[in-house]
């Protein structure tokens, strides 16, 4: 076990974590909602610094960050824990189970990832798989090793985090992919166990502070109306109209058993948003154009993505060699 950062006493031995708006009051031996921050004798503890429950190489594309070094691969690690209950968790076995792990310290962790970094195979470390803030401590400390081996920092978060701990980690960033569950609060309430308002708030922030891509899983009956996803394209239009914005398909998992999203739904969707956001795609969707990036001013294509791969079809530099547009897209492809 570490010690926790971001928590205080609350007297009679319990201690309130302030890493996540959960703000849980924790009585001695027992864990956060999170499961991964315990008290232990009056004071709060992280269980899972250095515990991996999966690790690999993976495209930046499976990401999803389709503006980030696109065609690249990436260092991707992950623990268990997570501080919302997503009944459509797609990663419940290592998010909300008790998976295997083996032990990594952030010096090993590094090491690895430079090793593939120095093959020309990765640009960094991606914290992913469960949700990284639940792993706050051992992000911190990898990622400024990181930083200093020159390698990039990606976070693949559901943005829950107070504004404390993100504004700390933040310094240490390249790039995040953040799930904007959907845009209401009873969703987030009922489906997530959470709040939206938080989110939206990370959102806002980190898009000042590194790059930022916004993912939303279009799940069949309960986020997916007209009204709920103009109100999305609206505030991230508002925030930042070139901020990509993914709409992913939801199929059948964890606790949930509605129907797989009709394609008609996504179809609809991307339609909806690109009238006002400049890069808008599809996930999860096979045989459609979804997941091209095209110019958002000639509708030149840009990006040909098959199979996690992508394609350099009609950028020059940072512009569409058609007609100029400078276009969003952090590194080389």
């Amino acid at each position: 076990m570490k010690q926790a950062m971001f928590w205080e006493k609350t007297g009679d031995d319990k201690v309130q974590c302030l890493l996540c708006p959960q703000k849980c009051v924790i009585a001695p031996g027992r864990k956060g909602f999170c499961r991964v921050r315990l008290n232990s004798g009056g004071e709060l503890f992280t269980i899972n610094y250095g515990k991996c429950s999966s690790y690999g190489m993976d495209p930046i594309e499976k990401k999803p960050l389709y503006h980030f070094y696109p065609g690249s691969y990436i260092f991707s690690v992950g623990t268990f824990g997570c501080n919302l209950r997503c009944g459509f968790c797609q990663n419940w076995s290592i998010a909300h189970g008790d998976p295997e792990t083996v032990t990594i310290s952030p010096a090993e962790l590094v090491k690895i990832a430079a090793a593939e970094h120095a093959g020309h195979r990765s640009v960094g470390i991606a914290y992913t798989y469960s949700e990284p803030f639940m792993w706050y401590e051992y992000v911190y400390d990898t990622a400024g090793l990181a930083r200093k081996a020159g390698l990039k920092n990606v976070l693949v978060t559901n943005g829950f985090i107070n504004p404390e701990p993100l504004e700390e980690l933040l310094p240490l960033i390249d790039a995040m992919n953040i799930d904007v569950k959907g845009f209401s609060d009873r969703y987030y309430n009922e489906t997530c166990v959470g709040e939206l308002y938080p989110v939206l708030e990370t959102v806002e922030k980190a898009s000042k502070r590194c790059h930022v891509e916004v993912t939303t899983l279009l799940v069949t009956g309960l986020n997916d109306s007209e009204e709920e996803i103009s109100g999305l394209v609206d505030w991230l239009a508002g925030v930042d109209k070139d901020i990509p914005l993914h709409f992913s398909r939801y199929f059948p998992n964890y606790k949930m058993d509605l129907p797989p999203t009709p394609l008609h739904t996504l179809e609809k969707a991307r339609k909806i948003a690109r009238q006002k956001l400049s890069y808008v795609y599809l996930g999860n969707v096979f045989g459609s154009d979804g997941s091209n990036t095209y110019c958002p001013q000639c509708g030149e294509l840009l990006i040909y993505r098959g199979a996690y791969r992508a394609v350099n079809k009609g950028i020059k530099g940072k512009n569409c060699r058609r007609c100029g547009r400078e276009i969003n897209i952090i590194g080389n492809i």
